[in-house]
């Protein structure tokens, strides 16, 4: 048994949840960033996380819905916690406000936000074959920890 499944069966019989399947996952495309992201999620300033509407239509990853668990990793895939999604809203990028974008706990103002998250989706995109544009749908998925 890996890390990951070791610590989803310890998730499963310390808090009585029946087992399901889950997804498992770190966020960004760099060791720093990721790191750093996971430690807000423990420290329950990032209650949030959007994504490109690309990574689930190319179906490397399913579309997530509320109700979802997923076990959060650092960038060497190491467990954090588990989160529960509790919204799941798509946005166009532009529409995206920072009463929104505030909830991934990144930012202080929204041009910040957008400009983080610009350069994420770009590089993203070039990965896909795809291209950033203003229009861009984005998978905005709120989430609470469920586990520690």
């Amino acid at each position: 048994m890996n890390q990951i499944e070791s610590y989803w069966a310890k998730f499963l019989e310390e808090t009585n949840t029946p087992d399901q399947n889950y997804t498992y996952w770190h966020f960004e495309l760099t060791e720093k960033l990721a790191n750093e992201l996971a430690d807000l999620v423990m420290q329950g300033k990032k209650q949030a996380t959007a994504s490109s509407i690309y990574s689930y239509e190319s179906g490397e990853e399913p579309m997530p819905k509320v109700g979802d668990l997923s076990v959060i990793t650092n960038w060497a895939g190491e467990p954090q916690c588990v989160i529960e999604t509790t919204s799941v809203q798509i946005i166009p990028f532009l529409d995206v406000t920072f009463e929104i974008a505030r909830l991934e706990g990144e930012d202080e103002n929204l041009d910040s936000w957008r400009e983080g998250h610009i350069k994420y989706y770009q590089q993203f995109c070039k990965q896909l074959n795809q291209e950033f544009t203003w229009d861009m749908p984005v998978v905005f998925e709120q989430f609470k920890v469920v586990y520690r």
